[in-house]
């Protein structure tokens, strides 16, 4: 819930040229109402894919999926990244549980995919780089 701050009542005033107790309370009904679109449960999973993000393996590794388009075998992500089986293992793990990647087994093999959610991000961030 929005609160009333000396600085938000000082804010009010220098935009409306004064400022009454009305104004601060309509203010933080539109406040609590821009709070509660954005929603504290959205913004955890979406920190939850941001930070799965910000590693560098697993960041390398969401490039290289996007990147081919296709599956990647876990023995080619191996080659791609060069981080411990373990290693590789566990940042397979952390971008699933974040819906980046998306596998499945195939024989002996686990294949891995991005995600629409992964594609999305890259394509962002590309935009963002490119503007720059």
């Amino acid at each position: 819930m929005a609160q009333a701050t000396k600085r938000l009542q000082r804010y009010l005033e220098e935009e409306l040229g004064e400022c009454r107790d009305e104004d601060i309370e309509c203010r933080l009904e539109e406040l609590d109402a821009l709070e509660a679109t954005i929603g504290a449960e959205r913004v955890e999973t979406e920190l939850d894919v941001l930070s799965a993000l910000a590693n560098e393996t697993r960041y390398r590794i969401v490039r290289a999926l996007v990147a081919a388009e296709e599956e990647l075998c876990v023995c080619e992500l191996d080659a791609i990244v060069g981080v411990s089986e373990s290693g590789l293992s566990h940042a397979l793990s952390e971008l699933v549980d974040a819906k980046l990647v998306a596998d499945r087994k195939d024989g002996r093999w686990k294949k891995y995919r991005a995600t629409n959610r992964a594609v999305a991000l890259v394509t962002v961030l590309d935009g963002c780089v490119s503007d720059a």
